[in-house]
This record gives C-alpha cells, sequence and structure tokens, in this order.
C-alpha cells in the first residue's frame, strides 16, 4: 500500500511542475475507476487485507477551476480480527464530489477532491469477537470521501485518472464491531479511464466560435482575438469576412480594426476607391480619403494630383491662391503648385477675380505694387510718379490696392497745405489716341475725386488726361507700356 501511494504522490509532483492553463471546456465527463482499498477499524492494523472496489461516475464543469462529480460504487472490504479470523462486508457508496484543480497543463491536470454521500454497507462474515457495544450487520451511513488525484491526457477524448484517497465513514458497524473509540472508514488508491464529451464543442474564449472550429481554421480557442487587432475572431469570419489570423487582411498598411472602425474603408480591398493609390498610403502618407477618388473634391483625381500634377490631393487650392487647382490646370492654365505663375507680384487669384488680367503675364493690365514703406516725394522738378496706381481694365474704377499710395500722396498734402498739385494722366500707345486721351482725362479726375473726398481742397489740385504722348519709355515693349500707363503729380507753386 505504502509504495502504491509513493506512486501517485510521484506522478501529481511531476504533473506540478508544468502550469500553462486549464485542463477544461468540455461537455460532460464520465468514467470508471478501479481501486484497492484498505479498511481503517478497530482491529490491529496488520490484520487488514487489501480490497477491490469498483466505482464509476458523471462529472460537469462548474467553471475553470472546479468541477462536480456525482458517483456510484460497489465493492467490498476484508480483514481480520485480533485472533485471525476473517471478517468480510458489502459496501455500495454514492457521493457528490466537488474537483478542485488549480493548475493544469496540455496533458496533465492534478486535482484535490473532498464530498459527501451515503454508504449501504451489509456485514457478510463476522468477527469472531463480540463487540462490546449493540453493531448492526446491515445499514446506511453518511460517508465523506477526501483526496487528490491527476487526469493525464491519452487521446483526444481519453484521459487516465490516479488518485488516492480516504473515505470517513459515520458509523462504527461496518466490521460488524463497535467500540466507542473511533468510527470506520477506508483507504483507496485508484486507476481508471475518463471519457470527454464536447470538449470541441467548448467555447473557452466566449468570441462565439466552438474548440475545433477554431482548431480547424488555426486560430487559438483561448483568445477570442488570435491576431490581436481588436476584433473578435467570430466577428472578422461571420461579420467582415477577413483574416482572423492577420491584423491587417488585405496588406495595404492599414489594421482590419483601423479600416473597419476609424477609415469606413473595406479591409478585404487594398485600394477601396479604386484609385490605384493604397488605403494605407492614403491615410498615412497623403492624408487623403481611401473611400474617394478625389478627396479635396476639386475636380482632380488623387491619383492625377499626387502622379500628374504634383498637388495636394487633399486640398483642393494647393498653393492658396483662391483658384481650384482643377481650374488652374484646365482653364486657366497656370500653375496649381505656385500662386503666382507669371511672378509679378500679383497671386493668380487676385489677377483672375479681382484685376481680371492675364496670371500668365507679369503685370498686363497696368497693375503694380508699392511697399508699405515707400515713401511719397517730389524730385527736383517738382514732380513723381505714383507708381502703384492700379485701374479696372479700360476704366477709371482706382483698385483697392492703389489705397496705399494714395495715402502716402495724402499726407503729404495734408502736411503741406500752401501746396497746389496738378494731376496728369498717360497711357501707352496700344489703344486709339482718342480714346487714349478721354481714359487718361478720367483717370486724373478719378484720383483728384479721392483725394478731395479725403479732404484736400478741390481749388489746390487740377487734373489732365495727356493721352500717350510724353512717353518715358519704349511703347515696342510690354515693360516700356507698362512704365507709360502712369499717374504723375506735379507741384504747381
Amino acid at each position: 500500500m505504502k509504495k502504491l501511494l509513493l506512486i501517485i504522490f510521484t506522478i501529481l509532483a511531476i504533473s506540478n511542475l508544468d502550469t500553462f492553463g486549464q485542463f477544461h471546456n468540455y461537455v460532460v465527463k464520465y468514467g470508471i475507476q478501479s481501486f484497492i482499498i484498505q479498511p481503517s477499524t478497530e482491529f490491529n492494523n496488520d490484520s487488514y487485507k487489501l480490497s477491490l472496489l469498483g466505482r464509476g461516475f458523471l462529472r460537469k464543469e462548474l467553471n475553470s477551476y472546479l468541477e462536480a462529480e456525482l458517483g456510484v460504487a460497489i465493492g467490498e472490504l476484508n480483514g481480520k480480527d485480533p485472533i485471525n479470523k476473517n471478517w468480510s462486508t458489502f459496501i455500495l457508496p454514492t457521493d457528490l464530489r466537488i474537483i478542485f484543480s488549480p493548475i493544469a497543463s496540455a496533458n496533465t491536470s492534478p486535482y484535490f477532491y473532498s464530498g459527501i454521500g451515503l454508504l449501504r454497507w451489509y456485514n457478510t462474515q463476522n468477527s469472531s469477537l463480540r463487540s462490546p457495544n449493540k453493531s448492526d450487520k446491515i445499514g446506511w451511513a453518511l460517508e465523506i470521501p477526501v483526496g487528490a488525484g491527476t487526469e493525464i491526457k491519452i487521446g483526444n477524448e481519453t484521459l487516465l485518472n490516479l488518485s488516492f484517497g480516504y473515505n470517513f465513514i459515520q458509523s462504527d458497524d461496518i466490521n460488524y464491531f463497535n467500540s466507542p473509540d473511533a468510527n470506520d472508514g477506508y483507504f483507496n488508491v485508484g486507476i481508471g479511464l475518463t471519457f470527454v464529451m464536447g470538449a470541441g464543442l467548448t467555447d473557452e474564449d466566449h468570441d462565439g466560435l466552438n474548440k475545433d472550429f477554431e482548431i480547424s481554421i488555426g486560430t487559438s480557442p483561448t483568445n477570442s482575438d488570435s491576431d490581436g487587432d481588436g476584433i473578435t475572431d467570430y466577428d472578422e469570419i461571420n461579420t467582415y469576412n477577413t483574416n482572423p489570423l492577420n491584423k491587417d487582411t488585405d496588406n495595404d498598411g492599414l489594421t482590419d480594426f483601423d479600416e473597419i472602425n476609424i477609415h469606413n474603408s473595406d479591409p478585404k480591398s487594398i485600394d477601396t476607391d479604386g484609385d490605384d493609390i493604397f488605403d494605407g498610403a492614403e491615410v498615412n502618407t497623403y492624408k487623403t480619403n481611401p473611400n474617394s477618388k478625389d478627396s479635396d473634391n476639386d475636380g482632380l483625381g488623387d491619383n492625377y494630383e499626387i502622379n500628374a500634377y504634383k498637388t495636394n490631393p487633399a486640398n483642393n487650392d494647393s498653393d492658396s491662391d483662391k483658384l481650384y487647382d482643377k481650374e488652374e490646370i484646365q482653364k486657366y492654365k497656370t500653375d496649381p503648385n505656385n500662386a503666382d505663375t507669371d511672378g509679378d507680384g500679383l497671386s493668380d487669384g487676385e489677377e483672375i477675380i479681382k484685376y481680371k488680367t492675364n496670371p500668365l503675364v507679369p503685370d498686363s493690365e497696368n497693375i503694380q505694387r508699392i511697399s508699405d514703406d515707400k515713401a511719397f516725394n517730389l524730385n527736383q522738378q517738382n514732380q513723381t510718379i505714383l507708381e502703384g496706381i492700379s485701374f479696372e481694365l479700360n476704366k477709371a474704377e482706382i483698385l483697392e490696392n492703389s489705397k496705399k499710395i494714395l495715402q502716402q500722396a495724402l499726407k503729404y498734402l495734408n502736411e503741406n497745405s500752401q501746396i497746389k498739385i496738378e494731376i496728369n494722366g498717360y497711357t501707352d500707345n496700344s489703344g486709339p489716341k482718342d480714346f487714349n486721351k478721354k481714359l487718361s482725362q478720367e483717370r486724373a479726375d478719378a484720383v483728384k475725386l479721392w483725394f478731395v473726398q479725403n479732404g484736400i481742397d478741390a481749388l489746390r489740385i487740377t487734373a489732365f488726361g495727356y493721352g500717350d504722348s510724353n512717353p518715358i519709355a519704349d511703347n515696342n515693349t510690354e515693360e516700356g507700356r507698362l512704365k507709360n500707363r502712369r499717374i504723375e503729380i506735379v507741384k504747381i507753386n
């Protein structure tokens, strides 16, 4: 008996070395056990004889650590009384046990058990000794089994069950001898087979997929999100049809989770919007919308903006000149990456929207700019050219950008209130002389009116238009014509 106990303890010690996971998740277990039992009574231990007991059981999982087991056994306890006469008792124990399995590996599961049950006994061979107290030959008794064991996997649904324990019997009549000292009981060492039903139908990770199916497709039956992308294996298979073993099913550089929950793109398509740019590149490199071929809605596809025009596909006005990239490319033929295509100091948007000039020709309509720090001064001939005065094309309407130089001239006139001036308007020779004469006069009058409206006495100002006369540069060049289209101020006292 001692050798058998030593063997069981050794097996349990070895199995305890591996503590990876739980040996559970099944529908039901059932099994059979065969025990060598040794009675524990008032009689001398040396007089005991080893006996056999067979047991069958059903077991159900309560949680990852606990199982409930209902068992029925049949056997016989045998021994000798102090005068070496044999005694024998038939036993039929029925009990309910709680199995506690704190640690387990893939192949072994050590456990402890305790329970409560009823024992039916019948003494078949009496001891030759007379009991000092009344003793029953047949009866029922409460029984408390305790012990330990281990289950060892020997097949997909078959376990080897090794155990040892002790059964406390709340009676002293088992050997048909009753003394007031103690109740009877018996030691047991057993071996058996446990059969597992429905192990593959369980769902240990609670992801909605049973163990057998997860094993068949390669996912982990103990991890609800095998690829760690934030989507359960069940949803990947049944909802999104993605690969539960790959965080990025379409290998486009975006995880399935991000495509589904953040970008609303197709996790199974490398290019959701079909613009020949991978979804990952759209999101991470170009900051475009992977669901739209034209992210900035400027009329140019993201692919064309990136590869053909080198414009920003996430901004409908790449150069911030207030013209859509598509307009610049298809309508105005300007550079969508350069706010001032002709380099004349006016943005393409200003030339087209505000001044109605040609953004491909520098200062094409006599529009000039003056810096904020350029002072208004008269030369030695008491005259100056108001560089920066701009008018609507072929009109006398002063444009907004002219106010800077006019304000400087106004300041000069206010500081020198005794001065009278003459405003002279000129054009180039590109139009009819009569038209040029009339236009130059109207523009000179417009400048005079501006001064008067801003507080200068009208008697201090006269205005004349000289048309294309008195050119100061060559009218055969664009640069020369630009200089000839001018407003001059002349001091007349």
